[in-house]
């Protein structure tokens, strides 16, 4: 773990503390092995640990809501939101066409960059809100899929 040198009335010392666990620490002094039991606790030092948010994707689907619907329910629908906010370039799709989960149904441009949405479900499209040119802002609708 560490290694310290010490001089003490003109001896030299070389110790290396190899482990420490609640209040007893393993340490070598000049290859010699010793436990030495410490007067207080010694808490190590842990380095933090990054966290980062998870990544909720574009759709409206909620992790903390079920995934299950009333009977009565249209099924596997859904809205298209927007992740970034930027410019509608190119829009494939139209009303009433029947799309597959991984169709690319429009193109956003964001921060000078063409990004690609596509269809996170199968369905019909039923409404498409935004037209191309149009300026959107993060988790803006721009699809309902039926």
């Amino acid at each position: 773990m560490k290694k310290y040198k010490f001089t003490i009335n003109g001896n030299k010392y070389d110790a290396e503390i190899l482990n420490i666990e609640d209040n007893i620490a393993e340490i070598e002094i000049n290859g010699t092995s010793y436990t030495v039991e410490l007067d207080k606790e010694i808490k190590s030092s842990k380095t933090p640990k990054l966290v980062r948010q998870r990544a909720v994707p574009s759709t409206d689907a909620h992790p903390s809501v079920a995934k299950t619907s009333s009977p009565s329910a249209p099924k596997g629908g859904g809205n298209i939101k927007s992740p970034l906010p930027g410019t509608i370039l190119e829009i494939y799709v139209k009303e009433g066409d029947e799309v597959k989960r991984g169709d690319k149904v429009l193109m956003l441009e964001a921060m000078k960059m063409e990004n690609n949405i596509e269809a996170d479900k199968d369905g019909k499209i039923i409404t498409i809100h935004k037209q191309k040119g149009d300026s959107v802002m993060e988790g803006d609708i721009l699809i309902t899929i039926g």
